[in-house]
């Protein structure tokens, strides 16, 4: 078995490591939160404020990690970068106070986007080494380490342990997971390779092109939060289901687009990417007007017409990201720069749409709100596919690992 390919699977082990240790710190800092609430009594406009810190110190980091990762390599950048984002976890488990919190939340979410920009930067050059689709599934074990995150959380709570602590020891713990996966990744090319990379592909990036992608990912993630934060409560206030079933309807999305992330890539590698961002925007549309008409159907039918639509949403929604990450990757050269600006704008949808679709809930109702996620799932399909086609027409051609020859007597 020659190098490159021991290299490419080896790095490809240590991507998904990385990706199940961010979703790992995601998923307890998520489900950790009502404890943090009850700590420092902070209630809801307190919890928003951390929320919006977080995902600014994000946002920042992201457009710094990107010119960091063409300047110093992804693999340099997830070294430093993972072990720091679980440390930082500290800072909020820590804080005395609500002043301190919203300090300590920024810098928690600069770790945060840092390695978001950097592991996807080397799944990126991983899938290139490949030259063929397996970026999907290393989305969807980062949604398999929330879940872990999550159901831990549940566990020590249920045995009457204080969450506090198990932030503690995850900040001190999960650190050091990081490094097995982190000497999995790949070697750093030399510098006059590199160089070469970027000088050929320099042109196929443009800003406008940067924009049309951005704006793909802006739509598809404030779609995804939608269900994500809207989803069992349309179900508890426009359908009337009962509190203890209504999150089913966020639970049967979040499972649709898992499991299709996870099965992602053979799709992709049949379909093309041009195809599959149009099918997932059409799908994601699909999904959210059944949601809107559930309302109209009968009573047998109306909350069957909504979950299907959610499961829709999720089976659309699930192929977004990984394919608008691999469409930049295709262009061929350093990444980090174009990765960081539409994963910023992907994070501004996000954290945008919450409050948007809040605002609008208010003025009129929870319906009219979830209008704007269906028109943007639909954007998904009109700004990804022209995107994605002009991109693939000049890319750099992929460099495939070769297979491994047969054994010979």
């Amino acid at each position: 078995m020659n190098k490159t390919l021991i290299d490419a699977r080896r790095a490809r082990a240590g991507v998904f490591g990385y990706f199940v240790l961010a979703g790992f710190v995601m998923g307890l800092w998520a489900a950790g939160l009502p404890s943090l609430n009850e700590r420092l009594d902070l209630g809801p406009a307190r919890v928003g404020s951390v929320l919006l810190l977080i995902s600014g110190g994000a946002l920042v980091s992201m457009l710094v990690a990107g010119p960091m990762v063409d300047r110093w390599s992804s693999r340099r950048v997830c070294w430093i970068g993972g072990p720091v984002s679980a440390v930082v976890l500290l800072g909020p488990a820590l804080a005395p106070s609500y002043g301190a919190l919203l300090v300590l939340a920024v810098v928690f979410g600069m770790g945060l986007g840092v390695t978001e920009v950097a592991m996807n930067a080397h799944s990126v050059e991983v899938e290139r080494r490949y030259g063929r689709p397996i970026i999907s599934a290393f989305h969807g074990t980062w949604s398999l380490g929330g879940a872990a995150g999550g159901a831990l959380t549940s566990l020590v709570l249920h045995a009457e342990l204080d969450a506090q602590w198990l932030l503690i020891a995850a900040a001190v713990v999960v650190p050091f997971l990081y490094l097995p996966a982190a000497r999995l990744l790949l070697p750093d090319p030399p510098r006059h390779a590199s160089g070469e990379a970027g000088s050929a592909s320099g042109g196929s990036l443009h800003w406008g092109l940067i924009a049309l992608l951005g704006l793909a990912a802006f739509a598809g993630h404030l779609s995804e939060g939608a269900a994500i934060d809207w989803a069992a409560l349309h179900a508890q206030w426009v359908l009337a289901t009962d509190p203890a079933v209504a999150p089913l309807a966020y639970t049967i999305f979040s499972v649709a687009m898992t499991t299709v992330r996870l099965l992602g890539d053979p799709i992709r590698a049949r379909l093309g990417s041009v195809r599959t961002i149009g099918l997932a925007g059409t799908l994601a549309t699909a999904g959210y007007v059944l949601v809107l008409v559930s309302p109209l159907a009968g009573e047998p039918l109306r909350v069957a017409c909504a979950w299907t639509g959610w499961a829709l949403a999720g089976v659309g929604l699930a192929t977004v990201v990984p394919v608008l990450f691999s469409a930049v990757g295709a262009a061929g050269g350093p990444v980090g720069r174009a990765l960081a600006m539409v994963t910023a704008f992907g994070y501004s949808g996000l954290l945008l749409g919450p409050a948007v679709l809040g605002y609008v809930a208010e003025a009129s109702s929870l319906p009219v709100a979830l209008v704007i996620p269906a028109v943007l799932a639909a954007v998904v399909a009109l700004t990804g596919v022209p995107a994605i086609r002009s991109l693939l027409r000049h890319s750099a051609p992929a460099t495939p690992v070769p297979e491994p020859e047969p054994a010979r007597d």
